[in-house]
């Protein structure tokens, strides 16, 4: 019995070759703007509490108090802010990875 190995056989030279291949990436549809609405703010105080309560009857025909402090107040606006920031950014990311992927690629050819 004989024992031989791979030396026996005749060796290729095999060439690999690599090229860029373009992805297709779906781009997601960018949501609607916000459409909101502005509340009515009434600031009511001792000195108008009873013009604001009946203006309120007139218009409404209903009555329900919402109580905030100022610095409830305050808080709320800063929440607002920070939620506006976030959202920024957010679109920003989004915007910059629409921009990187939906560009062609700058290959030599």
């Amino acid at each position: 019995m004989m024992v031989s190995s791979c030396s026996l056989l005749s060796t290729r030279a095999i060439e690999v070759t690599a090229k860029p291949m373009e992805r297709k990436i779906v781009q997601p549809i960018m949501p609607r703007e916000l459409d909101l609405s502005a509340p009515q703010w009434i600031v009511v105080n001792p000195d108008n509490w009873e013009d604001q309560l009946e203006k309120i009857r007139v218009q409404e025909g209903e009555l329900v108090f919402l109580a905030m402090t100022v610095p409830d107040y305050e808080v709320m606006s800063l929440n607002m802010k920070e939620l506006q920031r976030y959202i920024t950014e957010l679109k920003d990311v989004v915007v910059y990875y629409r921009q990187v992927t939906t560009e062609p690629l700058n290959t030599e050819q």
